[in-house]
């Protein structure tokens, strides 16, 4: 008993370690048993995998032989159809063309008579010619054997593969097909094995394979396909192909990677994990209603920010506090021709800045980054489109304070003013037409005062002339010379008063639109009214006045007094053009020609129209007109003399114009100036 007892705690003590080691020894038991459950789960899903595969190449390869005989047979049911008849060589050379540019596999279409004489022939268009007459003489024994064949067995035969090289080291695998047809002749089709590869088989299976025709050793003959990766395993499927008269093999190699380990345990552990998952969907099910609801209601709020950037046309931009883009609506991107990630991938100095302008910008944009608070009303500033091009722009800014209250940055938004600018530029314009319209009324009125006040005082400078006139033909006869000289003076006085009150009255009637009295004056008379006044000036500036006429010119139907005052004024136009001290060559020449390609004849285009117009041309030597001052020379009122109206050649125009003619003016070279117009002939 006592040692029963003495030995109780090590009995119970020994009991405890092997109940101990019972449980490890179930755990590890179970855990060997889980460890071998998955191993051999994912041994038989390799294995299934692998038969899987297996399964369907081989089918892949049965399918594709079956394809492949059946296009076979459908190719020589086509040249059957298409060769075999009674035509011509010509007839059947464009029919093999068209075959030949229809299947790709076929290199040479040809048509052999009984004693295998090539009667015609036609090659692929997709390739260089591969036959000629030395390697065809070294393929006809394989092509004679096969039409053998396809006569004993009234059925197309094949000859074996051989090997026809081409250009720079390259060749290709070639079987010949040849179709026995009626009249004792064959057709002969020579296919290309990679086309054959490509046309006929390859379509019919999937992509990451290897497909190959061998012989019946296993030679490779051609292959086409992907390359095989590193990392996996080839299938291979093989099929007898059992062409008459030329057996080849159909060989399939696919690639695929070879199943770890991973991939099958993750498919055990799915269950495991989806069990535990259950829980954990549960407790996120209502979170992620609540979170959905919250994203749909974020969504529309973003979505209707952007349908409102997006309708509006005012650009908008934003800023971060180091000066680069961040934002850019599509109002600013159309505004400025540039996208948002041409804009926003920019850097702190703008695509859209002119160059002229960047310091300018980049001291504001310093400025603003500094804190400064941009003006409530905004500012103006000028920006360049993508193409170069600059428009005026007003610019409203304002700090971008994040949902902390924090300034991250400046918002802007820009108003293209360029249309408004337009306006105010055509309401200016218009403003000036106005003012110059207001003046040209004013002009007209003090025309017909001046018309009406002086027509008295120069008929009385008439009357008086006349007057004297006749006293001194009444004290004594003609002959001393002191008294034709004062006769002769007193004539001239008559004479010119009575031209001022032809000039007078035609200015009035001009202004007060009423008809004028237009009548048939040579053009000599014209020249000769106004040519002792242009040489009275041409003697004070020192220019050489020069008049050149056309023989038998035809008379113009004009109104003499203002046609006399256009001359008048352009001839004086050109002399003080001349007016330049250093200038020696002062010459104005004074022609009248017939009109050619000036006038109305010009507009009518005939000849005959043409000369029904005479052309009168003022030509100085002077420094000439600028650009500038062409673009405005007959606008009312604008002069490039500090003594002058701007009125004279606008009035010359508008005679000439009411005349039916035209008035124009051209540079001469190397110096000088030509004005034309045109007058009507009787």
């Amino acid at each position: 008993m006592p040692v029963a007892r003495a030995l109780r705690p090590a009995f119970v003590r020994l009991r405890f370690l092997r109940s101990v080691w019972r449980r490890w020894f179930l755990w590890v038991l179970l855990a060997i048993l889980v460890l071998a459950l998955l191993v051999t789960v994912v041994w038989l899903a390799g294995r299934h995998e692998i038969e899987q595969t297996q399964s369907a190449l081989e089918r892949d390869t049965a399918d594709a032989v079956a394809d492949l005989r059946g296009d076979l047979q459908r190719n020589s049911q086509t040249l059957r159809a298409s060769l075999a008849g009674d035509v011509n060589a010509e007839q059947w050379e464009a029919r093999a063309a068209a075959l030949l540019r229809e299947h790709r596999e076929w290199l040479r279409l040809e048509w052999l008579d009984p004693a295998m004489h090539t009667l015609a022939a036609s090659d692929t268009p997709y390739r260089r010619r591969v036959f000629d007459e030395q390697r065809r003489a070294e393929s006809f024994a394989d092509v004679s054997l096969a039409c053998v064949t396809a006569r004993k067995l009234v059925a197309p035969a094949f000859s074996p593969s051989h090997y026809v090289p081409i250009a720079q080291g390259n060749g290709l695998e070639v079987m010949e097909m040849c179709l026995p047809v009626e009249g004792g002749g064959y057709l002969v089709a020579a296919y290309s094995l990679r086309d054959i590869l490509i046309e006929l088989v390859a379509p019919t299976l999937s992509r990451g394979q290897e497909v190959a025709f061998t012989e019946l050793d296993g030679t490779r003959l051609v292959a086409i396909g992907a390359q095989r990766r590193m990392g996996t395993r080839v299938f291979t499927a093989q099929q007898l192909i059992d062409l008459p008269g030329a057996p080849v093999m159909l060989r399939v190699d696919g690639w695929r990677a070879v199943p770890d380990l991973f991939p099958n345990v993750l498919t055990a552990l799915v269950t495991g994990i989806s069990i535990a998952l259950v829980s954990v969907l549960v407790l996120l099910a209502r979170d992620t209603r609540r979170r959905q609801r919250a994203e749909n209601d974020l969504a529309d709020a973003l979505a209707f920010r952007k349908a409102m950037e997006d309708s509006v046309i005012t650009g908008l931009r934003a800023r971060d506090l180091q000066g680069r883009i961040t934002y850019v609506n599509p109002a600013f991107c159309e505004m400025v021709g540039f996208s948002a990630e041409e804009l926003m991938n920019g850097g702190r100095e703008a695509p859209y800045w002119p160059t002229e302008l960047a310091h300018e910008y980049q001291r504001r944009q310093a400025v603003r980054m500094a804190g400064a608070v941009p003006p409530r009303e905004g500012f103006e500033s000028v920006f360049m489109r993508k193409d170069g091009s600059r428009f005026p722009v007003l610019i409203f800014e304002a700090p971008l304070i994040n949902a902390h209250g924090l300034q991250t940055g400046w918002m802007s938004a820009f108003i293209d003013i360029s249309e408004q600018r337009r306006i105010e530029e055509l309401s200016r314009a218009s403003q000036e037409r106005l003012q110059a319209s207001a003046r040209l009324a004013t002009v007209g009125e003090m025309a017909s005062l001046l018309s009406h006040e002086l027509t008295q005082p120069l008929a009385a400078i008439a009357s008086y002339a006349t007057g004297s006139l006749n006293l001194l033909q009444a004290k004594g006869p003609s002959g001393d010379s002191d008294h034709d000289d004062v006769a002769m003076a007193v004539r001239r006085i008559a004479e010119q008063a009575d031209r001022a009150g032809q000039v007078i009255r035609s200015v009035h009637d001009f202004v007060r639109r009423r008809d004028r009295t237009r009548e048939a004056v040579a053009p000599q008379a014209l020249i000769d009214a106004v040519l002792p006044l242009v040489r009275l000036q041409a003697r004070k500036l020192g220019v050489d006045v020069e008049v050149v006429l056309d023989e038998r010119l035809p008379m113009v139907y004009c109104d003499r007094t203002l046609v006399e005052q256009v001359l008048l004024n352009l001839a004086r136009n050109g002399m003080q053009a001349m007016d330049v001290p250093g200038l020696a060559d002062r010459v104005l020449r004074i022609k009248v020609v017939r009109a050619g390609a000036i006038g109305r004849g010009a507009e009518a285009g005939t000849p005959a129209d043409a000369r029904r117009w005479l052309e009168f041309s003022v030509t100085d030597f002077g420094a000439g007109i600028g650009d500038d001052v062409a673009a405005r020379l007959f606008t009312p009122f604008f002069t490039t003399r500090s003594d002058g109206m701007g009125l004279g050649l606008s009035l010359c125009r508008t005679v000439v114009e009411q005349h039916g003619g035209v008035l124009i003016f051209e540079p001469r070279q190397p110096r000088g100036t030509v004005f034309r117009f045109t007058l009507p002939t009787v």
